[in-house]
């Protein structure tokens, strides 16, 4: 197995670190004294925590705004609108430091403030994209004015659901399990469904749970 580089381990570490016991929590010495490395060691990789979180954050970016590239003209079913929805927490579980503490972490860090607001737009679109992709195919039947609320509570279903999964299940920090976001997100958009697809899509989500 080819040996990790100082630099992603640190990268690595301090993302395990800020997830398990929230990014506010943890110090460069801490992060050095997990990886066993001098703090010298760490400062010649990173100047401060901060450079770690941004880095961190460019990879999560990457990866958020790779998944949410959905094509405007594509026929969305609902097997792939599930494995989206699974991508997409399993992501957010991934990063989720991020969202456990959203508004203090981009109080403290300004730069990422205008890169999340862009990707929590992008998240908006996709939702709005699949949603007009069912109703185009007649799988959803929904008003304008509902499909507004229900794509804003979507965003904000995906932007909050791995902080209240976590305050679920406290003694278990680790256990993020994206299934239950997935779950949560098609009850959200089962109402709207025809029923054949309604029901195809109720059977779905208990899988995901």
């Amino acid at each position: 197995m080819k040996k990790l580089k100082t630099r992603d381990r640190i990268l690595q570490t301090s993302l395990a670190l800020f997830n398990s016991v929230g990014e506010p929590n943890v110090t460069t010495l801490l992060i050095s004294d997990e990886l066993d490395i001098s703090p010298g060691n760490l400062y010649y990789h990173f100047k401060s925590k901060g450079d770690i979180v941004e880095e961190l954050f460019d990879e999560y970016e990457r990866e958020m705004m790779d998944l949410l590239g959905v094509p405007e003209d594509a026929d969305v079913t609902l097997d792939q609108q599930g494995f989206f929805l699974h991508l997409l927490f399993e992501t957010v579980a991934r990063y989720r430091f991020l969202y456990q503490d959203l508004v203090n972490v981009l109080a403290r860090y300004d730069q990422l403030r205008v890169r999340f607001k862009r990707i929590q737009k992008k998240k908006a679109l996709a939702f709005r994209i699949i949603c007009d992709s069912f109703r185009r195919q007649g799988m959803m039947s929904i008003e304008p004015e509902e499909l507004d609320s229900l794509c804003e509570q979507l965003t904000l279903t995906a932007c909050y659901w791995s902080a209240f999964d976590t305050l679920s299940h406290l003694d278990d920090r680790e256990s993020v399990n994206p299934g239950r976001g997935v779950y949560q997100m098609m009850h959200l958009v089962l109402p709207y469904l025809a029923p054949e697809q309604r029901e195809e899509a109720r059977m779905m989500s208990r899988d995901y749970l």
